[in-house]
């Protein structure tokens, strides 16, 4: 079973992400606020993928996501942001992160998560 780390600021979207998540056979291993609580929470649990919120309050997603890039195991860790935004207004930004890719918050799924990790083999 897919491990999965969701973080976002917003306590209603991490609940809501968690049970649809778990609903459709991902386990949410945990959940983070800041960036701080992810880089703690990926040292504890060691999840397969951590789920990023772009816009995560004061500080930004693709540091956070370069951040957990850093400090996990080269390939163990997959990184994808997530946002409420469209994909073409960062299609740069996460074309240059070192995140696997880009799911929106409105179609966030189990499905959308496994294909994302099929393309990337």
């Amino acid at each position: 079973m897919l491990r999965c780390l969701i973080v976002d600021d917003s306590s209603r979207f991490l609940d809501a992400a968690r049970e649809l998540l778990e609903i459709e056979g991902i386990c949410v291993v945990g959940v983070a606020s800041t960036g701080a609580q992810a880089l703690k929470r990926v040292e504890e649990l060691r999840p397969d993928i951590a789920l990023v919120d772009i816009e995560l309050g004061a500080e930004s997603g693709f540091e956070i996501a370069r951040q957990l890039h850093r400090q996990g195991t080269p390939g163990a860790l997959r990184v994808i942001l997530i946002s409420t935004h469209a994909e073409q207004d960062y299609r740069d930004l996460i074309a240059g992160s070192p995140a696997l890719g880009f799911v929106p918050k409105s179609a966030l799924s189990a499905r959308a998560i496994l294909d994302l990790l099929e393309r990337q083999g």
